[in-house]
């Protein structure tokens, strides 16, 4: 396995960002809390959520469509799925693919938000609560996303990202209380940070590398079972616009399934696909098609 040689953390730790660990502090205490009001409702609700969160805001929305641009659709459901995306608590769109952005321009490098060559601590969460990162340079962060920053909507929804998930959190308070809450909004949220936090950590850190990118992105089947297909992040580095990530058939990728029904139905069309001609070990001979719909 490619070593992965740290890279110095100078502009990483430094001061703690206090909200932000206090509001991950209170999460994570909540969704410890859940396991003492366990119901089926509960359960389903959460995971329900979890996908709507996860698979729709943060894997077909930010990252496949906002940040890479892997797809086109309508600007209703494009801002429906932003919506989608705030309800994970990784913040708003243009912070999301800004940051993303940098990752790719950088990814492994001293400028890298969150690689794990500063440290795997760094990578999955230290990055969020330490105040110096980049994440807060937002000068830096809207020359990522100009595309994002000229659009109203996404100002609005960037700045007031903590409101679709408030007024889901009360609406399930007054239909289920608090134990509803607890597992839908704390439990399920905690679950798909860690899960989010793992793309940047785990797979750049362990797993196989089937291209040989100058990064140390690797994929990582059992990350992609939780992130809807994120997890084949080697791939993904390799050819960032297309909108499949799993490239064989054993490598699962739901959102790549969603897609394709998506497409079949119009609601999406020139959908950007790697294909690959061959599978060596390291490298394969790929090209991208722009399917119509």
């Amino acid at each position: 396995m490619e070593s992965v040689h740290l890279v110095s953390a100078r502009k990483g730790y430094g001061k703690l960002s206090a909200i932000t660990c206090l509001v991950l502090a209170w999460f994570h205490l909540q969704a410890v809390a859940a396991f003492w009001s366990f119901s089926w409702l509960n359960a389903l609700v959460a995971f329900v959520l979890y996908w709507v969160a996860g698979g729709l805001g943060i894997s077909l929305g930010y990252h496949r469509l906002h940040t890479h641009r892997g797809f086109k659709t309508f600007r209703w459901f494009e801002y429906a799925l932003a919506i989608c995306g705030t309800l994970s608590l990784e913040g708003g769109p243009i912070f999301w693919v800004a940051t993303h952005r940098l990752h790719h321009q950088h990814s492994d490098q001293p400028d890298d938000p969150h690689t794990p060559r500063v440290s795997g601590f760094w990578a999955h969460l230290g990055w969020i609560m330490f105040g110096e990162a980049h994440h807060s340079d937002s000068a830096r962060m809207a020359r990522y996303a100009p595309d994002l920053g000229k659009d109203p909507f996404y100002r609005w929804l960037t700045h007031y990202h903590w409101v679709p998930l408030t007024a889901l959190g009360f609406s399930l308070l007054a239909v289920g209380g608090w134990s509803l809450v607890n597992w839908a909004i704390f439990l399920r949220v905690v679950l798909g940070l860690h899960s989010t936090y793992l793309v940047n950590s785990a797979t750049h850190m362990w797993g196989a590398r089937r291209f040989a990118t100058t990064d140390n992105s690797r994929n990582l089947w059992w990350v992609a079972l939780l992130t809807f297909g994120e997890g084949w992040h080697n791939n993904h580095h390799a050819h960032p616009t297309s909108a499949r990530h799993g490239l064989a058939w054993y490598e699962f990728d739901p959102t790549w399934l969603l897609l394709k029904v998506l497409r079949a139905t119009g609601l999406v069309w020139d959908v950007r696909v790697a294909r690959v001609s061959q599978i060596p070990q390291t490298e394969t001979v790929t090209y991208l098609l722009s399917l119509k719909g």
